[in-house]
């Protein structure tokens, strides 16, 4: 009887620990909000996949953290504030490192840095200045550091904000604007197209730390140093084994790679 018993209980401690195992298997996964709508970062293609240099780093550090992924689509007003009530557990959408943010989400190390741009029509005399733009109707992204710089540097201009970039892309493109101020990266993929051939960068690209900081981070809910720790670790990684460079390579013809003195959040 005691043999039985102990044959028993051992099954049984056999089972709790193949459950206990199936349990933490089924843990490892991460839901990864992106907004879908900044190509060449992050976009939606014809059969409804996300794709684009977000998503590929995103895939890379979720190799490297040996989890499996999901990508959830959400418009760009609402990424944090979904990020926060638990929608996806991390943001790896070209969301910039800013004090702003950082007081209500944590930020990993920089995986990215661009500048900023603005775009008018080919040939058309634009002054670049704070008074430059009195009389002009500039299109920005709502909610995003280039509203903020454009109604803080150049208060003269009329500021109409957009869900998306494309959306003010079309506007332009249509002559309802007369320039829009945006990422450097994503305008300069525009100006390709057919629609944008008829536009370009007006002045020079600029970075302004105070609105832009320290380049474009993975975000995650406050108090999820576990995982923080995990994606930090898995970005040192690729930097070092080429992935990140390669991946780099794919999309752009210069390295967005941050440099070493930019790499704290």
């Amino acid at each position: 009887m005691k043999k039985q018993m102990t044959a028993i209980l051992g099954a049984l401690l056999v089972l709790t620990l193949g459950l206990g195992a199936s349990a933490s298997h089924a843990q490892q996964s991460i839901r990864i909000g992106v907004e879908g709508e900044y190509a060449p970062f992050n976009e939606v293609d014809k059969d409804g996949k996300v794709k684009g240099f977000d998503v590929d780093i995103a895939n890379a550090l979720c190799d490297e953290m040996r989890v499996k992924c999901s990508f959830v689509i959400q418009t760009w007003d609402g990424i944090i504030p979904a990020l926060i009530s638990n929608k996806y557990d991390m943001i790896v959408s070209s969301v910039l490192i800013t004090e702003k943010r950082k007081k209500v989400v944590a930020f990993s190390k920089p995986y990215y840095t661009d500048q900023a741009v603005i775009v008018g029509p080919k040939g058309k005399a634009m002054t670049i200045r704070s008074d430059g733009f009195e009389g002009k109707i500039i299109g920005v992204q709502t909610a995003s550091v280039y509203e903020k710089i454009l109604k803080e540097k150049f208060p003269t201009a009329t500021a109409k904000s957009y869900a998306a970039v494309p959306d003010h892309n079309l506007d332009l493109g249509n002559g309802r604007l007369d320039a829009v101020l945006a990422a450097q990266l994503p305008m300069l993929e525009w100006l390709k197209t057919n629609e944008g051939k008829n536009f370009e960068v007006k002045g020079q690209p600029f970075m302004d730390a105070k609105f832009m900081g320290a380049g474009a981070g993975v975000a995650l809910r406050k108090g999820d140093t576990g995982l923080l720790n995990k994606v930090n670790a898995a970005l040192d990684t690729i930097f070092k084994n080429g992935r990140y460079d390669a991946i780099n390579k794919k999309y752009f013809p210069i390295s967005i790679r941050p440099q070493a003195n930019d790499m704290q959040p």
